[in-house]
């Protein structure tokens, strides 16, 4: 498979770009954070197999909330752990 088939067939990287216009009606530094928040997860190979794994017929917004959601938790625990290491 051709990396441009294979980008067609992402499903993710199909979502998140749905979402470019979304960014304009933010105010400049959520624009920014937004932009980073869809680029973490579209370079995270594993949250695009999930998301393929699901199935393009299925919701694909779901898809990009759940990868959204798993980063969040991910960056949480690092910061968790952090802390608990100062203790």
């Amino acid at each position: 498979m051709t990396k441009e088939e294979e980008q067609e067939n992402n499903v993710l990287a199909k979502e998140i770009e749905s979402w470019n216009s979304f960014e304009y009606s933010l105010r400049e530094e959520d624009s920014i954070l937004f932009n980073k928040m869809l680029n973490e997860c579209q370079k995270e190979e594993e949250y695009s197999k999930s998301s393929d794994a699901k199935g393009k017929y299925n919701s694909t917004t779901e898809s990009l909330f759940m990868a959204l959601i798993f980063q969040q938790q991910k960056m949480i625990s690092k910061l968790i752990d952090k802390l608990s290491n100062i203790k």
